[in-house]
């Protein structure tokens, strides 16, 4: 039972649920997790605490997440799918925005600080942990003085749009190099492209 747990993992898309959400830059999580579940051929269905999909990478199963508990609780969705499915938290993936990344900029991470990011700060106060995989993805911060909520939760520009899909294309591919080599040597995967 142990072996298939270790061969089971739960990726986590951030965002916020609603219509008025749909297309801003703090939804980027969903954005990736939607790509992935298109491209390994899954299907949505609502779930306890959020939509869930159920896909398969190269034996490895993949549980998507998309939490409806809103971004400042998002914890509370990822521990119980944790929990329901018996995976170790470091077979976990969280995709969120990241505003001091430049437009496009991934960075993956085993651990680290919620940079000030109220979903992480959920899942770290939920886990007691920081400890846990991230993949951030820069939203840039082409904002004035005080205007930081408005950029987040704002829609993307129309050269902004034109970049997701390679964006949420190469989410898809740390995502599966994660799963079946490690954190560690998926980061050449977040790597800006040469």
């Amino acid at each position: 039972m142990a072996y298939l747990c270790a061969m089971k993992y739960l990726i986590t898309g951030l965002g916020n649920i609603g219509y008025e959400y749909e297309g801003t830059r703090h939804n980027i999580g969903f954005d990736a997790v939607d790509a992935l579940c298109k491209q390994l051929e899954g299907q949505w269905r609502d779930d306890h605490h959020g939509e869930l999909a159920e896909v398969k990478h190269k034996g490895r199963t993949l549980i998507l997440l998309k939490p409806n508990t809103y971004m400042n609780l998002s914890g509370k969705a990822i521990r119980y799918w944790l929990q329901k499915e018996k995976i170790p938290v470091e077979n976990s993936l969280v995709i969120c925005d990241d505003l001091n990344l430049e437009f496009g900029k991934l960075r993956l991470r085993a651990k680290g600080s919620d940079g000030g990011h109220n979903g992480l700060k959920s899942i770290q106060e939920v886990l007691n942990t920081d400890v846990y995989p991230r993949l951030r993805v820069g939203i840039g911060s082409n904002f004035g003085k005080g205007k930081q909520v408005n950029f987040v939760l704002g829609k993307w520009t129309e050269d902004e749009k034109a970049g997701l899909p390679g964006i949420c294309e190469q989410c898809c591919d740390v995502v599966k190099a994660v799963v079946t080599v490690g954190v560690d040597r998926a980061q050449n995967t977040a790597a800006p492209k040469k």
